[in-house]
């Protein structure tokens, strides 16, 4: 069978696998999507826990939106132009929830404000999570110091505006996780992702959880604050399925039971071979890219092999990660040096180096070939130059394609 893999913004990886070979090609699943504008409008004019959003910044003199950066799908210039009708978002300032990301591009800013932007851009704000100005708000139960942008902080009326899918070791992106690691400091997002080390913080797993529970308690710090969320849920061409708004958790429950539906995909069983597609904007970076491999684990036979497919257009992301993936060519020996001390970004390189344990890593991308090979991976130029050698090594290999690698949990029927 011809696939066609895309590969960046608008590049495709041609690759031929037989039938016999081929266990399935697997997306999010397919679900009825209707007007995005339709579904939007009546989430917010039906909110969970608040009478309405008019309601709910009446008498406000701080408003303050949270908002995804541009490397998430969120459709956020989608929903201001639905509360464009219900207030002159003049009247608020717009913070973007970078987390430990760099700033956007221009490309980034348009795609989240969209028409909007223009006449929005001196009140929009770019959270940087070394120098923005953040308050101390006490311990987490875990003991993360809780540090958050003071504009968060003082605001008196929150508008949180979030898209709900599977996350790596946090569960779910969505709801909390705005606040924490979105507009946290440094100090405590490297506190906060030390804790997904931990076998207990995987996708989907929310009880029992750290990385949750941290971000949880990030929340209950600021107990009282009015927040009003909108919390969409995409299915896999990035159309808008659903939208839960009003009160942050009890949207993001409702929002997190629709992802299962899109995101949650079974398989017959497991493969030899996925190739684990990490597709635009998912890979702007090796660091954001890695959501594939560990989402494609899932598929994975024991000694098998899962290939990676990530432009990776602005380089690896953060070096840290990398440089501790590459101290030794044996990968349990990287995680023994993990162990002994935790910087930011480490936590990418132990995931990585956990599953370098029980299987081969090939990737395709963009990025210098000896630098993945000192990283514990093997490097392809193409899609077809990767399933060739699987199958020189294994006639009879099995193969599985995850098309959406970055947000798709396959589970074994």
């Amino acid at each position: 069978m011809n696939v066609d893999i895309k590969y960046g913004k608008d590049g495709i990886q041609k690759v031929d696998i037989p039938d016999e070979n081929l266990i399935g090609i697997f997306y999010p699943k397919d679900v009825q999507c209707g007007s995005p504008d339709d579904t939007i409008n009546a989430s917010i004019d039906d909110p969970i826990g608040y009478d309405s959003l008019e309601e709910f910044l009446k008498g406000g003199e701080d408003i303050v939106f949270i908002v995804n950066d541009g490397t998430r799908p969120t459709p956020t210039a989608k929903v201001l132009d639905a509360l464009s009708k219900r207030m002159d978002l003049k009247k608020a300032r717009y913070l973007i929830a970078t987390g430990n990301h760099r700033d956007m591009t221009p490309e980034e800013y348009d795609f989240v404000f969209g028409k909007h932007y223009e006449y929005l851009k001196g009140r929009i704000i770019c959270h940087n999570a070394k120098e923005s100005e953040c308050v101390y708000l006490g311990e987490s139960k875990n003991g993360t110091p809780m540090e958050v942008n003071r504009i968060a902080v003082d605001a008196d009326r929150l508008v949180i505006i979030t898209s709900v899918e599977p996350h790596y070791f946090a569960g779910y992106t969505g709801g909390r996780k705005s606040f924490l690691p979105g507009v946290a400091s440094f100090r405590t997002i490297e506190a906060n992702h030390r804790m997904a080390m931990r076998k207990e913080a995987q996708a989907l797993a929310l009880e029992g959880n750290p990385v949750h529970e941290d971000m949880m308690d990030a929340l209950e710090k600021v107990k009282g604050k009015m927040i009003f969320s909108i919390q969409i849920v995409m299915d896999r061409h990035q159309n808008i399925y659903k939208c839960a708004s009003g009160e942050l958790h009890a949207a993001f429950r409702k929002a997190v039971g629709w992802a299962e539906e899109v995101f949650c995909v079974p398989i017959p069983q497991k493969a030899d071979v996925v190739i684990s597609v990490a597709p635009y904007p998912m890979d702007v970076d090796l660091y954001q890219s890695q959501k594939a491999l560990d989402n494609g684990k899932w598929a994975l036979k024991e000694g098998g092999k899962i290939i990676m497919v990530a432009k990776c257009r602005e380089g690896v992301g953060h070096a840290t990660f990398l440089q501790q993936l590459s101290s030794s060519k044996d990968p349990k020996v990287v995680l023994e040096n993990l162990n002994k001390e935790y910087k930011l970004g480490y936590h990418k390189a132990a995931k990585m180096a956990e599953i370098a344990v029980w299987a081969d890593i090939w990737a395709v991308t963009d990025l210098d070939k000896k630098m993945i090979s000192d990283a514990n991976m093997t490097p392809f130029d193409s899609v077809a130059d990767a399933m060739k050698a699987a199958f020189e090594q294994k006639p009879d290999a099995k193969v599985i394609i995850l098309m959406d690698g970055s947000v798709t949990i396959p589970m074994v029927n």
